[in-house]
């Protein structure tokens, strides 16, 4: 394999394992980039992402700047780079970046695009019912995940596959396709992207979290995987981590049975996994005996 000098750039556990197959390859990392630590916790103290902490961890230089100002850019030019790879960074790069290095910006990015460019493809492909997605290899320019790609992998989701569970198994993917461009990046030919299937993965917001039991039953099935959800009871924010699709019908969000079952726009939806305000997560049958839902309780939406 070719050892190449790179800088690296990222932020969130997705990106580490791209930075762990580098370090483990032997690449020349120059510096690691990521977002600046972030207020978390009761305390409110300033924690470290975790590509920072990876990064300390294995003693490489770590910047987080704010902004990629233009002193940032003449700074990272400065590195000399053969490529910089980037792996769910959190930043939109400058030209000033993006044409520094030898071979330019290389992203790692969890889709087969052009479908799901954007901040969060792993979990709007879940949301969508997509039964496949992947990894592409790009070669970043200015616009959104636009650029020509160099590999793609394909992967199946699993009918019962969580956004954690993808994520994992695409940074693993993303972390092995990164080693093969980065070995033969001075002759892998970039495909421009295909004009048609193009679609957007928007950033995911609060609002999507509420549960509307007025929806179909197996939407709300693929939200529970794929993103934080809840619903409110009693004057309570119950948090649902794992339900089923079921038959059933009924006025939407009238509970069902003692399961609980509860009735959706389509058809109902079976809870199993749920979790109180400052309590830990418990099997439905275990939360059913600290919180009653009698059978005709109707839920907000």
């Amino acid at each position: 394999m070719t050892t190449r000098r790179l800088a690296f750039m990222g932020t969130p556990d997705f990106a580490v394992a791209a930075l762990d197959a580098l370090i483990a390859a032997g690449h020349d990392i120059a510096a690691v980039y990521c977002q600046p630590p972030r207020q978390a916790g009761r305390g409110h103290k300033l924690q470290p992402s975790p590509v920072q902490r990876r990064a300390e961890e294995a003693g490489f230089p770590v910047r987080h700047p704010a902004k990629l100002t233009p002193e940032e850019c003449a700074a990272f030019a400065a590195l000399d780079l053969d490529v910089a790879v980037v792996a769910a960074y959190g930043l939109l790069l400058p030209p000033a970046v993006l044409e520094a290095p030898r071979f330019g910006c290389i992203n790692i990015h969890a889709s087969l695009l052009p479908r799901w460019r954007g901040a969060a493809p792993i979990e709007r492909a879940i949301l969508a019912g997509d039964s496949e997605t992947g990894v592409t290899i790009m070669r970043m320019e200015k616009g959104l995940d636009t650029g020509p790609m160099l590999l793609s992998e394909r992967v199946p989701i699993a009918p019962h596959a969580t956004a954690a569970q993808l994520r994992e198994d695409l940074a693993a993917l993303g972390a092995r396709l990164l080693l093969r461009a980065l070995d033969a990046i001075e002759t892998l030919q970039a495909q421009p992207q295909p004009e048609d299937g193009v679609t957007y993965a928007k950033k995911l917001t609060r609002e999507e979290e509420r549960i509307d039991w007025t929806r179909p039953a197996r939407v709300l099935e693929r939200q529970v995987r794929s993103i934080p959800s809840w619903f409110a009871a009693k004057d309570e924010r119950i948090k649902l981590l794992a339900a089923t699709p079921v038959d059933g019908g009924g006025t939407a969000g009238t509970v069902l049975d003692g399961a609980p079952t509860i009735a959706c726009g389509e058809g109902a939806l079976r809870l199993l996994k749920l979790q109180r305000p400052g309590r830990g997560p418990v099997e439905a049958d275990a939360f059913l005996r600290g919180f009653a839902l009698p059978p005709g309780t109707v839920l907000p939406s």
